[in-house]
């Protein structure tokens, strides 16, 4: 073979490797052929839970039915753990009672309380029924629990042992609970009244000898949170831990379940989704598909209150009538000093809110974190002022043909406007946020919108009301 055909066969392996497999197609083929259902299924095995789940949505409802009867339960629970519960619960719905049941069973307790949840009452009654009674009662304890608790997100998949077992107790245990759950990793310990005592590490359990007593293997500093913990209360102690599940406690201290890294991932997520909706003034998340009424239902509260706050904003300028017929070149740079303002004060208020996320920030290190923050918009007002003031000049001077005096005391104003007006809007952004976290209100659902209003306001009293005290009190320029 020439040295040419061995670069191509050179060239063709490389593109194989590093082009990626086309999973969808390969999916949607064995779904839409013409193979037995057992061939189907095992087919399918081959593939991850996630992989398929893409793809069932988007098959058509012919195709969607012929998926739901092939599959087993089993396959079924593992690719709705990947589907949002709604998406999940319309699946469901299509499945009879028993398989449904099933399914249902096969689910992470979490996943299978939000999932019957968005299901009509009759046919969840029908499904509750025909579930094992022990996996009934750990779903009514999911679902007992208000949706912004940590308790409605936890799963009862865990290993559970006694603290006075021996190692070969334990093990035996271990093996005995691992065919119900998956999550192996980490073993909780329980005493005689289940009350929380610590974790043994899988690894450590392995590798003791049976000789070694089970308690020097307990981890008795093992993080931990409660049930009805909200989940704004605690999502950083649970971001600060790597451990792939983390037991959930009653009041009582005894062990109800555990949040699993996964749950953990989804929990960060769904509360950064929700801040960064706030921080844009809606009432909740929106998606593609949301019909237009609904989000018009969220966005129209704060934008009632902007408009009137808007109006506050434009009565104050029409105040200025005098100065802005006098010198109305001024106008021009009224958005230069409205945008500036609004800038720092989103800056501020983001800095501010990531700062808050820490539940234990001294009274001391909140008047630290505002003077931070205004010497930091007074030195860039500083800096953007002074530039401001030579290149508004100059273009006053060579571009409108303005005079030298009239140019710079002009750019004067919006220089001295833009420092005042910034370090005003840097401590806005930073106060307005702490007092809404004072008064018990998340600082996110107000505070943009709030500051970008209140920041306008400052930027048109502090522009207008310099120009007119500069401009037409002092140099008498009309």
């Amino acid at each position: 073979m020439s040295i040419e055909e061995n670069k191509d066969v050179i060239s063709e392996n490389d593109s194989s490797i590093i082009s990626k497999p086309d999973y969808e197609s390969e999916i949607l083929n064995i779904i839409r052929s013409n193979d037995s259902p057992k061939t189907i299924l095992n087919k399918l095995a081959d593939y991850h839970g996630n992989d398929i789940a893409q793809v069932i949505l988007s098959l058509n409802s012919a195709e969607i039915k012929k998926f739901l009867r092939v599959s087993s339960p089993d396959m079924l629970a593992d690719i709705f753990e990947h589907l949002e519960p709604e998406e999940v619960s319309e699946y469901i719905n299509m499945l009879d009672i028993r398989k449904a049941a099933k399914v249902i069973s096969e689910l992470e307790t979490d996943t299978a309380a939000n999932v019957l949840h968005n299901i009509e009452k009759e046919k969840r009654a029908l499904i509750i029924e025909a579930i094992n009674p022990e996996i009934q009662k750990e779903i009514r304890l999911i679902a007992s629990f208000d949706e912004e608790e940590i308790g409605s997100r936890m799963t009862t998949n865990c290993i559970i042992i006694r603290e006075n077992l021996t190692i070969k107790q334990a093990m035996s245990e271990l093996v005995k609970q691992a065919e119900d759950n998956d999550n192996i990793s980490t073993l909780f310990v329980v005493d005689e009244n289940d009350v929380f005592y610590g974790a043994v590490d899988l690894k450590d359990l392995i590798i003791a000898r049976n000789t070694v007593p089970l308690e020097s293997l307990i981890v008795t500093s093992f993080p931990y949170v409660y049930a009805n913990e909200t989940i704004d209360d605690c999502i950083e102690e649970l971001k600060d831990y790597s451990e792939s599940v983390i037991p959930v406690l009653d009041s009582m201290n005894k062990l109800l379940g555990v949040i699993t890294s996964q749950s953990i991932i989804e929990v960060v997520d769904d509360e950064m989704g929700e801040d960064y909706a706030r921080l844009a003034g809606l009432t909740a998340e929106e998606d593609l598909n949301e019909p237009l009424l609904q989000s018009m239902k969220k966005r129209l509260p704060w934008l009632l209150i902007l408009l009137c706050l808007g109006m506050l904003v434009s009565s104050v300028i029409s105040m200025f009538d005098n100065v802005i017929a006098q010198l109305t070149i001024i106008i021009a740079f009224q958005s230069l000093i409205l945008d500036m303002a609004g800038n720092v004060g989103t800056q501020s208020l983001a800095v501010t809110i990531r700062v808050l996320m820490d539940e234990n920030l001294t009274f001391k290190q909140k008047g630290q974190l505002v003077i931070k923050e205004m010497r930091v918009g007074l030195c860039n007002g500083l800096l953007l002022g002074i530039i401001s003031y030579i290149f508004v000049g100059l273009y006053l001077i060579f571009a409108k043909h303005q005079t030298v005096l009239l140019s710079f005391a002009v750019s004067g104003c919006i220089c001295v406007s833009l420092v005042l007006a910034m370090l005003i809007s840097s401590a806005v952004g930073t106060l307005i946020p702490l007092f809404f976290k004072k008064i018990k209100v998340d600082p996110a659902v107000a505070s943009g919108p709030l500051i970008t209003t209140i920041n306008d306001l400052v930027a048109v009293v502090t522009y207008y009301g310099i120009s007119w005290i500069l401009l037409l009190n002092v140099l008498h320029l009309s």
